[in-house]
């Protein structure tokens, strides 16, 4: 199965070209936190295809758009929308040069073992957010967003009193495996691999969100080639089915 895999990622690197004309490159990234896991999976692949090598700089998706400012060397980043106007405004990366990349929904999770409430319906979720007494919230966008659904929902008041937040770029599963939140909600992608917890599903569709994570080419970025060629395979039909395993749809 493992050469089977590497045989389709060197199919579709022959395909995009650089992939295989160009010298093997030191390709720098600064991704978010957030993308982690799917890159963990395909970067490899890519890696043992090409003969490339890839650094990643994780970052939280606040922190992200500072260290791109300060200058951080870089020839790909990937982040969100918001972020890459940021930059594209501020001179830092390539206008025209955002690829989508994946979407992203957002989902609840419960302590493993516990019961799992009826998270199906907006007045199911909004139940379920009264009736915990500690609700895991992340600092980036899925925490964002959620914010903007208890306001929605008339309940913000009463889930800020209740909040917990992990750490920038930490996962708010591992608060609900340790049993410091009763309930968790942050993107899929981010509570699927976390042990200890029940993944109990989406949020409603009526309050659901898609985030979107893009590349886009920094101006201070030197392999470009190479870069290009990462982009092009993380945006190939070949990793579509590992994106989606993660709880991701490509961009």
């Amino acid at each position: 199965m493992r050469r089977l895999k590497i045989a389709a990622v060197a199919a579709a690197c022959l395909g995009i070209m650089t992939c295989t004309a160009a010298q093997a490159a030191e390709i720098r990234m600064i991704g978010s936190t957030a993308m982690r896991e799917a890159l963990d999976e395909l970067v490899p692949l890519f890696e043992k295809a090409t003969g490339h090598k890839v650094v990643i700089n994780f970052q939280s998706g606040a922190e992200l758009p500072v260290r791109v400012e300060e200058g951080v060397p870089s020839d790909i980043v990937l982040t969100t929308p918001d972020n890459i106007e940021r930059l594209v405004k501020g001179g830092k990366v390539a206008g025209g040069s955002r690829v989508d990349f994946v979407r992203s929904r957002v989902g609840v999770a419960v302590r493993a073992g516990a019961p799992h409430p009826d998270i199906s319906t907006p007045d199911g979720f909004r139940a379920a957010m009264l009736a915990a007494k500690k609700i895991g919230i992340s600092k980036g966008p899925s925490g964002v967003h959620l914010m903007s659904v208890m306001q929605k929902l008339g309940i913000a008041d009463e889930v800020k009193t209740k909040a917990i937040m992990p750490a920038l770029g930490a996962r708010v599963g591992a608060l609900v495996a340790s049993g410091e939140a009763d309930i968790g909600v942050q993107q899929v992608t981010e509570l699927l691999p976390i042990a200890g917890i029940d993944f109990i599903g989406p949020l409603p569709r009526e309050l659901q969100t898609e985030i979107v994570y893009a590349t886009v080419r920094p101006m201070n970025a030197r392999e470009t080639a190479a870069a290009d060629a990462l982009v092009k395979f993380l945006t190939s039909e070949t990793v579509a089915p590992h994106l989606r395993k993660m709880g991701l749809e490509p961009g």
